[in-house]
């Protein structure tokens, strides 16, 4: 707990709660404490990465095989063991950096107490305690307004009602609900899970399991290996107790033992066990990396979603801006609202520009009106800037009777002077239409002032009225009049135009989504070359058309949009999805909540508002733009490199199930060990799998996942079930091989093993395409370290390897090249039938 120097606040009469209160309803359990993870618990972790269909599966064979006593063929279990062990340890470290950066963006309270503010966190405000509710706060804990200034709540999160609610003194005000503007001291009624909604930001940044394509597409194969591998195994073991001479003979001299050891080398090719082990190890080695640069992922599995992404929404401010705003000058008009005093000579002080020619009794009025219009929050940090540099000119506050807080949906804000005058700021174009008169020149100029990338607000005077108007239901007087436009500029970020670039070249179409003046925001996206040597397409979101599909049409043409409301933008995501776009949205404010939460991919800056981070899938916690093409890259890398690990994975899974089923159905011992498959499979598929999965890789993803895994699949693992099963029915009868013989089966397995071996060398090598750079070299050393394994005599033997001589030499040598004709085949004939089919569909029309 801390005192706060942030922010001037409201003088309080009420001490508030006392240090020992405070302490007793702590000890009492009174805290605003609820149970928040970024992250899967422990828990989790631990039993997603045992207790899996897979690993019951291969646990089962490896208790069959070691009942048999043939511990060797057993080794494929303590893999699956070893390979779950590193799926947990990284996913604890994953959680272990996004729960430690998760508390980086938690969001702290101002609350009264022993007579002064002091800033808490989330969890330590307590029972009764007097809390600060400022614009941009997510209300912690459900409370009753002890006294209001200007408070204006949206509770569309609770209620699904966008309309603000005005709230006054006793007024109840519910956790979950976001400051839009204004400020009010409330007492806090209920804490913690007593709150009517305060878990609705734990709920939204807890982690849950996202149905993805790459997830749907792992399931499917999930699910039919479940229906494929327990009938197979059962007519594995029946057919290999065939082959020993049936089961009375095989229980009375113990030769049960080899079928069973021969029926788990088929079950256990069929499992692509480490397929799932690296989707959620590449979803967390993803999330680890990008915390390391100041992105905290929310959701894992929203690491696909960024490989997805073909269209980026950008809010300006916090974006391409970094939100600072320096005030410059102050243009005076006159009640036609031309202009009559312009000092552009000097921009940068406020005494400059407020002493140019005119009314000297007008331009003090207007001085001081200004500066009780900006001592309150406005968009941006607007208001501060002006207050500063007003402040500079000597001015003070002066004596405000009425005030009526800015808003984003009606952008302006308004006072009434002691005097009864009532003065306005804020959107030059929203005052304007609602006054009487014709401002066409007035608007003129407020856009060539745009035009120049300055951020234009009008300050506007209506003459003495009585009453004033309805603080509950503000309305501009259609007879007020403009007399001044403020001019502000924004600073560009130094990253903007280079991440931007990056962005236009992988694809990513940008739009500049704003509610200042299109024209302001326009000229912005011209500096930072939004489009490129194009100028961008810049349009007033006030004429955009209601209709959904109306609208995405629109949109197709438009770069930047200015003058955006809250729902709009909303509307702008929903549209771009009927054009079938994968929109991410970047926000800061509470205006940009619905919109990132409709967006595929919401990413919240980290000083976001507490409601907008919660909803958010990324949080940029030091708030720099230039983090997105790492997190866009990211999600890419992920899904190309698991698209070709699932497929490296999958041809086991073909060949296998294959083989299984050729052996069944023609009645010969299983060509090969478990342990040949675990040796294979490790050098061709495993190892080189977990580096394939994290190199770089910024090809866009495109839906389809599983379609593109079986057609890369299929020729491969038709390949080698082709050629094994050919080299077992012709082999034995060239070679004069007795397969009733243990020595000759031994050989004839020999052989298929490096058949197999071989073949798994040319599937990684089609996998790691194109193979001129660091592909080549990973191929070459795991092909050339399964050949050195056999020339090792212990290698060799623990795994029943052997190397041909003589006759066996040339009968390899000749079922090997057999081989590579049959692959390729395989590969030439499927690509021409998936070609067919694919030209015989109808072309879908975008």
């Amino acid at each position: 707990m801390s005192e706060s120097n942030a922010q001037s606040m409201p003088h309080v009469d009420l001490p508030g709660l006392s240090s020992a209160e405070v302490s007793r309803r702590v000890e009492a359990g009174q805290v605003n404490r609820v149970t928040t993870s970024t992250s899967r618990s422990v828990v989790d972790i631990v039993r997603a990465n045992v207790f899996t269909l897979f690993n019951g599966i291969i646990l089962a064979a490896m208790v069959l095989v070691l009942l048999t006593g043939s511990w060797r063929d057993a080794v494929f279990g303590f893999v699956i063991i070893i390979n779950t062990g590193i799926g947990i340890v990284t996913e604890l470290k994953a959680k272990h950096t996004l729960d430690k950066l998760s508390i980086l963006v938690a969001a702290d309270y101002m609350v009264h107490r022993d007579g002064r503010d002091v800033t808490v966190r989330h969890d330590d405000i307590v029972l009764d305690d007097l809390l600060w509710i400022r614009a941009g706060d997510q209300v912690p804990a459900d409370a009753v307004v002890v006294t209001a200034y200007g408070l204006e709540l949206d509770e569309s999160m609770l209620t699904g009602e966008s309309r603000t609610v005005r709230k006054k003194d006793g007024d109840q005000v519910y956790s979950g609900s976001t400051a839009v503007s204004g400020m009010a001291l409330v007492q806090v009624s209920a804490v913690g899970e007593h709150g009517y909604a305060a878990t609705l930001t734990a709920q939204a940044k807890v982690y849950k399991k996202t149905v993805s394509d790459l997830s749907r597409g792992i399931n499917t194969i999930l699910k039919f290996m479940t229906f494929l591998v327990v009938p197979l195994c059962a007519l594995l073991i029946w057919s290999q107790i065939g082959t020993v001479g049936g089961w009375s003979y095989a229980i009375s001299t113990g030769a049960w033992r080899g079928a069973v050891v021969s029926a788990v080398a088929g079950v256990v090719g069929m499992i692509p066990e480490g397929l799932v082990l690296l989707t959620s190890l590449n979803f967390a080695v993803a999330a680890m990396r990008l915390a390391r640069h100041d992105t905290l992922v929310q959701e894992l599995e929203s690491v696909e979603t960024l490989a997805r992404v073909d269209c980026l929404n950008l809010d300006k401010t916090g974006t391409i801006t970094d939100g600072g705003i320096a005030f410059s000058r102050l243009v005076m008009l006159d009640d036609a609202g031309e202009v009559v005093a312009d000092d552009a000579a000097d921009g940068n002080a406020a005494d400059g520009a407020l002493a140019a020619d005119g009314d000297a009794a007008l331009r003090d009025a207007v001085r001081q009106a200004l500066y009780d219009l900006a001592d309150e929050e406005q968009p941006n940090g607007t208001g501060q800037a002006i207050l500063a540099a007003l402040a500079d000119a000597g001015l003070s506050a002066g004596v405000v009777v009425q005030r009526v807080p800015f808003s984003s949906a009606r952008k302006w804000s308004a006072i009434t002077d002691s005097n009864g005058g009532r003065w306005y700021m804020g959107a030059p174009e929203v005052l304007l239409a609602a006054f009487d008169g014709d401002y066409a020149h007035t608007l003129r100029v407020v856009n060539a002032y745009a035009n120049d990338g300055n951020r234009v607000l009008m300050v506007a005077r209506a003459a003495a009225r009585t009453p004033t108007a309805d603080v509950d239901e503000p309305t501009l007087d259609s007879h007020a009049r403009p007399v001044a436009l403020v001019l502000c500029s924004e600073r560009i970020r130094a990253d903007a135009e280079r991440t931007l670039a990056w962005f236009r070249d992988q694809g990513v179409r940008c739009r500049i989504i704003s509610g200042d003046n299109p024209v302001t925001v326009g000229a912005i996206a011209a500096k930072v070359r939004l489009t490129g040597d194009r100028r961008p397409v810049a349009m007033d979101a006030r004429t955009l058309p209601d209709d959904v599909d109306e609208l995405a049409r629109v949109l197709e043409g438009v770069d930047v949009l200015g003058r955006v409301l809250p729902e709009q933008k909303k509307a702008i995501v929903q549209a771009l999805h009927v054009a079938d776009h994968v929109v991410a949205m970047t926000g800061d404010g509470v205006n940009d909540a619905l919109a990132i939460k409709e967006a595929d991919l919401g990413i919240a800056m980290g000083n976001a508002a507490p409601a907008t981070k919660a909803v958010a899938q990324v949080v940029l916690v030091d708030s720099k733009f230039s983090h997105l093409p790492d997190v866009v890259a990211r999600g890419r890398q992920v899904m190309a490199n698991m698209e070709r690990v699932a497929s490296l994975f999958l041809v086991k899974t073909v060949y296998s199930a294959l083989i299984s089923l050729g052996v069944v159905l023609t009645a010969i011992p299983f060509p090969y060990l478990p342990r040949h498959i675990t040796y294979i499979g490790g050098l061709t598929i495993g190892a080189p799998a977990f580096i394939l999965a994290l190199a770089p890789n910024t090809r866009r993803y495109i839906p389809g996942f599983l379609s593109r895994v079986v057609r890369f699949a299929l020729p491969g693992g038709v390949a080698v079930a082709l050629s094994v099963l050919l080299s077992s029915w012709i082999l034995p009868d060239i070679m004069g091989w007795d397969v009733s013989d243990a020595a000759d089966l031994a050989s004839l397995r020999a052989t298929n093993a490096i058949i197999v071996f071989i073949l798994g060398v040319f599937v990684l090598a089609r996998v790691a395409y194109p193979l001129n750079s660091w592909r080549g070299v990973l191929v070459a050393f795991f092909a050339s370290a399964g050949v050195i394994g056999m020339l090792i005599p212990f290698v060799a033997r623990f795994f029943a390897l052997q190397v041909p001589t003589g006759r066996e030499l040339l009968a390899t040598v000749v079922a090997l090249l057999l081989s590579a004709v049959i692959f390729v085949a395989c590969h030439v004939i499927i690509a021409a039938v998936s070609r067919i089919i694919s030209h015989s569909k109808p072309t879908r029309q975008r």
